[in-house]
């Protein structure tokens, strides 16, 4: 069941971003950026844990659970050491995962020849 739950919850995050790509003049990159603030603000509110919870892996592996990751990352430091907690937790919870799109990245760009679009 829990196999269903994370395929309906991260099919239903895919179809709402096909949803705004084919009908929005936005760029990629923006609505990645989207993804990531809506899932920050959607943790902040409380809902995004409700999700992540009923959903699992398909809630938290979209990049608006990378969102939801910093916020919590951010709260948990601020709640630990002040202010100075919004500037370290998010790059406490958010480092695996950064790390290992950055090294992949690297290693398929030297495996890979890019070509720039005209």
């Amino acid at each position: 069941m829990e196999y269903i739950k994370a395929f309906i919850v991260g099919g239903i995050i895919c179809i709402l971003v096909q949803i705004l790509m084919d009908n929005t003049k936005l760029q990629p990159g923006r609505i990645m950026v989207i993804l990531v603030i809506s899932g920050a603000v959607l943790g902040a509110l409380g809902i995004y844990e409700k999700i992540a919870d009923f959903a699992g892996c398909g809630a938290t592996v979209p990049l608006s659970g990378f969102g939801f990751s910093l916020w919590k990352g951010m709260k948990e430091a601020i709640d630990q050491h002040g202010i100075l907690g919004l500037f370290e937790g998010g790059f406490t919870a958010a480092a695996v995962g950064t790390s290992a799109a950055l090294i992949f990245s690297y290693l398929a760009s030297l495996i890979f020849q890019p070509k720039i679009k005209k």
